[in-house]
């Protein structure tokens, strides 16, 4: 099955491998198996102790119901996008661009589970099969993907797309590293933008900047240091690793 490849906004390249159906399959049938020992251990637990009528569907609904349906919603979540089956079989849920999804993402794609097996007999598998990325319904609304996980540890950086960045170079600013990644987006967006206001835009956001940063520009023009900015912000991002 082919990686896919990102670049993060911190300029670090990430080679994911999708799980395979068989991968994925076989991790179900390990948390529904787990699912129903949990769930005939306590109804027979139930049926030994004495308790009232309200009581016993209480605990039904608290205890035995509710955990089964939001299984893989809480494990996923709770886990780093891993139930015990997934786990197991060393693959996780992330997003698409190798993030951690957010838990609007994990709620989104366990509602959709029930559209993507039970309601139209296995409907995602086929969506599985025919998707780059190995996504069914539920992954590709919230943009998220089962991966190996063991390929998604392998971390590419790769220095020739940095030639810029050589032992010998020496960040003007410091306060670069502080940026967050959608700054620095914006950053990156305006000055490749090809818009007729670009210049009155660049020259908007290297204010910002500079008054952000609380820095002293040293550079010729606003262009130029958000060039620099960015250089450096680059350098921060790829020494952490």
């Amino acid at each position: 099955m082919a990686d896919s490849t990102i670049i993060t906004g911190q300029f670090v390249r990430i080679s994911q491998t999708p799980a395979s159906i068989g991968e994925r399959f076989i991790a179900l049938l390990i948390d529904l198996f787990i699912i129903g020992i949990y769930f005939f251990s306590l109804v027979a637990l139930l049926n030994k102790v004495h308790i009232s009528q309200d009581m016993r569907y209480l605990f039904i609904f608290l205890v035995i119901l509710l955990p089964v349906l939001l299984y893989s919603f809480l494990w996923e979540t709770f886990n780093q996008g891993q139930s015990i089956g997934k786990r197991l079989m060393n693959i996780r849920v992330v997003k698409a661009d190798g993030s951690t999804p957010s838990i609007s993402a994990y709620l989104l794609r366990w509602l959709l589970f029930v559209i993507d097996v039970p309601l139209t007999s296995g409907l995602g598998v086929l969506v599985i099969l025919l998707t780059k990325n190995s996504q069914r319904l539920g992954d590709l609304a919230a943009g998220t993907m089962v991966i190996k996980d063991k390929n998604y540890r392998k971390i590419h950086v790769s220095l020739d797309e940095f030639n810029h960045l050589t032992q010998n170079y020496h960040p003007v600013y410091t306060q670069a590293a502080d940026l967050s990644l959608e700054q620095v987006d914006v950053i990156t967006r305006t000055l490749n933008s090809g818009q007729k206001d670009r210049s009155r835009r660049v020259e908007a956001l290297g204010r910002k900047v500079k008054e952000t940063l609380q820095v002293t520009v040293k550079e010729p023009s606003q262009e130029a240091f958000l060039q620099t900015i960015l250089r450096d912000y680059q350098f921060y991002a790829l020494e952490e690793f």
